[in-house]
């Protein structure tokens, strides 16, 4: 990881924001997600491209994001815009660079060419992504995985269900790189805005497959989000008992303990110690609102 990349801050909800829209540009500032995607790709049309990637430098230079960690993801080095992208944000300021459609350990070595020492996001989108997973979260300057699944979903020509049984392999391959590695993993996008109730399950699921957060669309999918991937109040509780528990005199060398009447392990105290410093992490954000 990078010597500027805080592995350790919270990512529940990564909210894409479209740089050609300068009105999003400063709402972003005002919203509670964790991070933001300020983006020059998808969500930006052709003749914007320029545009917006005005815009987000300027953006990002300004500052006034707070705690909020603010990513620029470029267009594509195959594409007319992914280079100048590329060289218009190096230096600038940003907690990342989001690269799209890499497809192996060299797409990060050509983005890494252009830019200085910005922490390097990838997006995990095509079938090829998928067999280098392990490749492309081992590179040394790659520090999150994001999924991509509108783009794994036509990529495989594939049903948009509920539960995504389409996407689970593939999303657990990527999430098992990423924890191979020790990088961040983010969880794609849920499209239909208006389905809230879809979009608590899937980010139930995405939180239960052992996904950092999730990215969004929509400032409206901000405070769940937020709420299903921050630990539980009895949950942190747990935890620092488990943890107190096995930081008393009596249990040094000991690999198993009773704590509350269940028998747990020296794992669950590692547990214990992450998910705990997640929820500080978590109310030291709130905290320097």
């Amino acid at each position: 990881m990078l010597p500027q990349f805080d592995a350790g801050r919270p990512r529940r909800s990564v909210l894409y924001m479209p740089g050609a829209n300068a009105r999003a540009l400063e709402k972003a500032r005002t919203l509670d997600a964790d991070a933001l995607i300020l983006d020059l790709e998808d969500a930006v049309s052709p003749d914007a491209k320029e545009l917006a990637r005005e815009q987000v430098v300027a953006a990002v230079k300004a500052g006034g994001y707070g705690a909020r960690e603010v990513v620029v993801r470029v267009n594509g080095l195959d594409t007319p815009w992914g280079a100048d992208d590329l060289r218009a944000v190096n230096g600038i300021g940003a907690d990342g660079v989001l690269v799209p459609k890499v497809n192996g350990s060299g797409d990060i070595d050509a983005a890494a060419g252009l830019l200085t020492n910005e922490p390097i996001w990838a997006m995990m989108e095509t079938p090829a992504a998928m067999f280098a997973a392990q490749a492309i979260a081992q590179h040394p300057l790659l520090c999150v995985l994001v999924m991509g699944t509108n783009d794994l979903v036509k990529e495989l020509k594939a049903a948009r269900v509920p539960g995504r049984a389409p996407l689970l392999t593939a999303l657990q391959m990527s999430l098992l790189a990423a924890r191979d590695a020790a990088c961040i993993a983010i969880d794609g996008v849920y499209n239909d805005i208006k389905n809230e109730t879809g979009f608590a399950e899937e980010c139930v699921q995405g939180r239960d497959f052992g996904f950092d957060g999730k990215t969004l669309i929509h400032p409206s999918q901000i405070a769940p989000c937020n709420d299903v991937f921050a630990p539980s109040a009895d949950a942190v509780a747990e935890a620092r008992d488990i943890i107190a528990a096995f930081d008393a005199p009596d249990a040094r060398g000991k690999g198993v303990i009773t704590v509350g009447g269940k028998m747990v392990e020296l794992l669950h105290a590692e547990e214990s110690r992450r998910l705990v410093a997640v929820a500080d992490a978590i109310a030291a954000k709130e905290a320097a609102k």
